[in-house]
């Protein structure tokens, strides 16, 4: 994780932990498990805020793309998806190839693997 994120994120996360207690939850599980990195140094296939991000539904087969925002930039119709949402909190971090176990909307556990990570500078 960039280290100059990192802070930003954990304040963001303890700020929603009474009204979104399982998100921030997992934001602040995410951070305090990060190995922190200056931007620069930071591997270029790493989800950070801003990248861009492809990945696949293993249930489903079906690709998705889209990029980690802030919630004040959050808009599914761009495919900017909120750091605070289960998927958010979760994708930040990984690398092509690793995967996270996502609750869908009927309460059943999802394998999302990520396939490809594009930076955004």
């Amino acid at each position: 994780m960039i280290d100059s994120e990192a802070e930003c994120l954990s304040n963001l996360a303890l700020a929603v932990e009474e009204r979104l207690p399982d998100v921030s939850e997992l934001l602040l599980g995410e951070i305090s498990r990060a190995v922190l990195h200056k931007r620069e140094r930071m591997p270029v296939d790493t989800v950070t805020m801003h990248s861009h991000i492809g990945f696949a539904d293993e249930a489903s087969d079906r690709e998705y793309r889209c990029q980690l925002v802030f919630p004040k930039d959050a808009d599914i119709a761009e495919n900017r998806i909120s750091i605070l949402t289960p998927v958010g909190a979760g994708l930040i971090g990984l690398k092509p190839g690793q995967s996270i176990l996502w609750p869908d909307r009927e309460g059943r556990k999802r394998t999302l693997t990520v396939r490809t990570v594009e930076r955004a500078d």
